[in-house]
């Protein structure tokens, strides 16, 4: 049930994306203690983009879950996924974390299909 996209201006080769993804997905799953096989990570292709008035390295990623906002402190908690991704990120593709926006998206179980049915 969790969703990652991740939108970026750099050209990833074949190899990285692969890891990219398989990184991602392994700490999407760590951090929001969902089983990995329910999480899907899409990487967009290089895309022309535009951040502070410059076209240098950077990124926009959406992560939508079921229950993103459902823990005690919902603000720590993205504080903490802003951190994870932000570093992945940086240690993948080399784009400055001052760089990098991400957008949280709290899904309801009803609004969210899988396997002919919801959550």
């Amino acid at each position: 049930m969790p969703y990652l996209k991740i939108q970026t201006n750099e050209v990833i080769t074949p190899e990285l994306e692969q890891k990219l993804l398989r990184e991602a997905s392994s700490l999407i799953a760590s951090e929001l203690g969902k089983a990995e096989k329910y999480v899907m990570v899409n990487i967009e292709p290089s895309r022309p983009m535009l951040f502070a008035g410059t076209d240098a390295p950077t990124a926009y990623l959406e992560l939508k879950s079921i229950g993103l906002m459902e823990s005690k402190q919902p603000e720590e908690k993205t504080k903490t996924l802003s951190a994870a991704l932000c570093k992945l990120i940086n240690d993948c593709i080399g784009i400055s974390t001052d760089r990098i926006y991400i957008e949280f998206a709290d899904a309801p179980r009803s609004m969210w299909g899988w396997n002919s049915t919801t959550f």
